[in-house]
């Protein structure tokens, strides 16, 4: 009667284990899958430098002077028109950057002569 009940408990045991390790095996690979619909949807973090549109909608790189829709404007609010450098998720796909921070570039070190 004791062995019965112990073998009863060690395969309740067993079971209770089993279950745990494949719950938090299908967490992992519904956050990867999370993760990378995200990064997916977002784009690869960049540092990229180019002019604000004036309408703050637009962006357009120095580099290869392609123009870029900005997905929250909000973030450039107020530096319309102006030589920037963006910290942004860009999505070549869609053309699109999404701002995640801003300062404005550096001079191209030509100054300006005073008349």
């Amino acid at each position: 009667m004791m062995k019965k009940t112990i073998c009863k408990l060690m395969v309740l045991c067993c079971l209770s284990f089993a279950m745990t390790a494949f719950a938090q095996d299908t967490m992992s690979h519904d956050n990867m899958k999370n993760d990378n619909m995200k990064s997916d949807n977002m784009g690869k973090l960049m540092s990229v430098t180019g002019k604000i549109g004036d309408d703050g909608k637009t962006f357009v790189s120095d580099k290869d002077g392609k123009s870029w829709t900005i997905v929250n404007p909000d973030a450039v609010k107020g530096h319309e028109g102006h030589h920037v450098t963006l910290k942004a998720h860009v999505n070549s796909d869609k053309m699109e950057v999404h701002v995640m921070s801003l300062k404005m570039a550096k001079d191209s070190g030509m100054k300006s002569e005073m008349k």
